[in-house]
Formats: structure tokens, C-alpha cells, sequence
């Protein structure tokens, strides 16, 4: 293929044709599927948290830069009382622990699962 055919397919131009997309999915080693959903950004974001050590990780102030996106991790700790949320939490997690026997991280890495999944169930509506 001509560097011109794949300047029109960047430039949203055209598009390949299923054989020109077979062999690009092959080249990438990716199924067509991925090679149709491929988004630059996000495999570039999931290449820097698989290369991101745990001692850098350890450095970042995550609540801080999370919080320039969402505001309210700067503010809730002054008006809401963590104390009853964070005895139900550590409640939930030692019963995580106990009952499948995972970590301290493991546990809490579940929990935030759960809470990741309820939350997109509660923005894709009811099933």
C-alpha cells in the first residue's frame, strides 16, 4: 500500500478495504475488532501504567490530580464525616479477606471493582 492510501485512511478520507484491514490486523498482531476500536491515546495511557513502577506510583499524589478533574475529592473531607463510610469499607474488606483470602491490596482492589461496576450499571441505566 502507498504512503498516499494510508495518508487518506489518517485523514479520514477512506477507509481500508477488509483485505487491506485483514493484513494490517495481522501485521499488529490484533483481531479486527481491535484494529477498528484502536484509539492512539488509550494505548498510549495503558502503555504508561504497565511501565509506571510502584515506587512512582508511591510518589503521586493521586487524590490531588485526580481532584483538578473531579473538584470534590478536594472538598468532601470537610463536610462529609468519613468516619461512619470508612468503618462500613474496612468492615467490607476484612470480610473480603476472610472469606476468599486475599490481600489487604487484593481486597481493596475488589472493592474498588465493585464500586466501578455499580457505578457504570447506575450511568447506563436500568436493564
Amino acid at each position: 500500500m502507498s504512503r498516499q492510501t494510508v495518508s487518506k485512511w489518517e485523514t479520514d478520507e477512506t477507509l481500508p478495504d477488509i483485505r487491506q484491514s485483514k493484513r494490517l490486523a495481522v501485521l499488529y498482531r490484533l483481531t479486527l475488532d481491535e484494529l477498528v476500536e484502536f484509539d492512539v491515546n488509550v494505548k498510549e495511557l495503558e502503555q504508561v501504567v504497565r511501565n509506571t513502577s510502584e515506587e512512582t506510583q508511591q510518589k503521586v499524589d493521586w487524590t490531588k490530580l485526580w481532584a483538578e478533574k473531579y473538584p470534590v475529592l478536594a472538598s468532601y473531607r470537610q463536610q462529609v464525616d468519613t468516619g461512619e463510610y470508612s468503618l462500613q469499607l474496612e468492615r467490607l474488606l476484612r470480610k473480603l479477606s476472610a472469606d476468599y483470602g486475599y490481600s489487604d491490596l487484593d481486597s481493596f482492589l475488589v472493592l474498588k471493582d465493585i464500586l466501578a461496576q455499580l457505578w457504570n450499571g447506575k450511568k447506563s441505566g436500568p436493564k
